[in-house]
This record gives C-alpha cells, structure tokens and sequence, in this order.
C-alpha cells in the first residue's frame, strides 16, 4: 500500500468518527467546584431522567437564537507522518433547527479542513434538524439509565448515570453523564461509540463539557481521541466562547 492511498485512508477514518460525534451534546477554569447542596436525597434515576427530558425540552423552546465563537484544532500523528490543521468559525443558531457558520480563519493542512473540519460544519448543520435530535436523545427511548452517585460540581451538584445504549447505532454512546442537580441539564459526557463506524478504528473516547449561559447549558469544551487499528491517533479538541444570546 502506497503512503497517499494509507493517507487517504485515514482521513477517510478521522472523518467517519468526527462526523458522528463531535457535535456538542470544561467547565470553566475560574469556577471552582461547589458542595453536593442542591441535590435532593432519595431521589432515583426514573425521576432524574424524566425531569432531565422535560427541563431539556423547556429549555429548546425558551431558546430563540444566539451566537458564539468556535475553534476547532485536529491533529492526526501515525505511521503516514503527522498532521495538523485549525478552523475559527463564528455559529449561528436560529431556532427551532437553523444554524449557520461563518468561517473567521483557517490554517494547517489543506486536506484536513477541506475534508475534515468544512465538511464536520455540514454534518452539525444536519444534526441540528428536529427528527435527528430526537433520535439521539438522552431519554428513555434511546437509552438504559444507571445511577451511579453523585459529586461535587461547579453548579452545586451533579448526578453520576451510566448510559447504555438500546440499540447499535453509531450516532448514540455508552458511558457516563452528570446531570447538574439543580437545572437537571447535562454538565458533562465521558463515553465511547455504541457501534465502531469503521474497521479501521481502534477505540475512541469522546468528553463533552458543558456551561451555563443565562438559563441555559450551552457547549464549552469538546474533545475526541481516535486511535486507528494500522497506528496513530487523532485528536480533535473544540472550544465554544464568546456567546450573545437573542
């Protein structure tokens, strides 16, 4: 096999589990984490997970429209050499299901965003639509709940649930959430694939963190790690700021 035909190949994986999960679903660094106050004693993983859909529910339609600052950094390092390329994009979201991005800057290789990081803005854009939001969503439809415990959190408490998908679907995840006890949103996901989008791919370890805008829990912090079965590993660490809610 040819250097350009193994390159072609493993942008071809990169992008097969970028696409699936990178869109949002740290905390941040000056919020120092609070005591476990807000949590309610007794109260079991049926009562967690119905509140959490109904909150997310009022929340999506309380929320008209914002913008906000992205930028997306991928590497790539495996036996083909190394890879790197960076996008800064400004997202617009009109509800119930419009977004839009405009791309500020870009740098690094010209494969990796073309094929990459442009085409990753698409499948957002795609994700956003209402029928495939319901499909994925954290409810009992599409998911088997745990409760694990709790812990301490920036937002006064969370609640630990394992996650366990009901079919093999690459587009949900098996691992843990914590649900701020307070609002009963989503602070954070640490998890992996339900079903491996490709030969190709190793492993792949997925965090998402959440913060609170307002009334809201709006991204923070995305970062996915690919490990491909021929070598190498690619990393894609994305970073929301600047948010103006409409």
């Amino acid at each position: 096999m040819t250097i350009k035909i193994r390159q072609e190949r493993m942008i071809r994986v990169i992008a097969a589990i970028l696409f699936t999960f990178a869109a949002p679903r740290s905390f941040p660094a000056d919020v120092p984490p609070s005591s476990n106050s807000a949590l309610i004693p007794g109260i079991n993983v049926e009562e967690i997970v119905a509140r959490l859909d109904q909150n997310n529910h009022q929340r999506a339609l309380a929320l008209r429209s914002y913008e906000g600052r992205r930028s997306y950094s991928l590497t790539y390092h495996g036996i083909t050499g190394s890879r790197a390329a960076e996008l800064e994009v400004v997202a617009h979201y009109q509800a119930p299901e419009s977004k839009s991005f405009n791309v500020v800057s870009q740098s690094g290789s010209k494969v990796l965003q073309s094929k990459v990081l442009e085409r990753l803005l698409e499948s957002e854009r795609e994700a956003a639509q209402v029928d495939n939001q319901r499909g994925t969503a954290l409810t009992p439809e599409n998911y088997k709940f745990t409760l694990l415990g709790s812990r301490p959190s920036p937002y006064g408490g969370c609640y630990r649930l394992g996650v366990e998908p009901k079919r093999e679907d690459k587009f949900l995840y098996r691992g843990e959430i914590c649900v701020n006890a307070a609002d009963f949103a989503v602070e954070s996901v640490n998890a992996e694939p339900a079903k491996n989008p490709s030969f190709w791919i190793k492993k792949t370890r997925i965090e998402h963190r959440y913060q609170k805008i307002g009334q809201f829990w709006l991204p923070a912090f995305n970062q996915t790690v690919t490990s491909v079965r021929l070598g190498g590993t690619a990393t894609l660490n994305i970073v929301y700021s600047a948010y103006e809610l409409h």
